[in-house]
């Protein structure tokens, strides 16, 4: 059996230890958040992967932030965390 690291790419000098959440084990009946991050083509990107997703049984949320430049309001955060199992963030340009 192998050990995986997860790396912080931030700066920090002490980094904060963090509990990695088991994965589910089938998206059948999951809910599953699309973060749009505001940049160019990302809605395509997540309407692609949207349609995947709903053809192996998930319900899809869609959300968005309001700049790319910026991390996502700490109150969106809180509201994917409660409403979807999973979140898959969309990079694209």
């Amino acid at each position: 059996m192998s050990t995986s690291f997860m790396l912080d790419p931030t700066a920090e000098l002490k980094p904060a230890e963090k509990q990695i959440l088991p994965r589910l084990e089938s998206l059948s009946g999951a809910t599953v958040g699309l973060l749009d991050i505001s940049k160019p083509r990302g809605k395509e990107f997540l309407d692609e992967v949207e349609r995947h997703l709903v053809g192996m049984g998930a319900t899809v949320k869609r959300y968005m932030k309001p700049t790319f430049a910026r991390i996502a309001p700490k109150k969106l955060n809180q509201q994917i965390s409660v409403e979807c199992d999973a979140v898959i963030e969309g990079l694209a340009d």
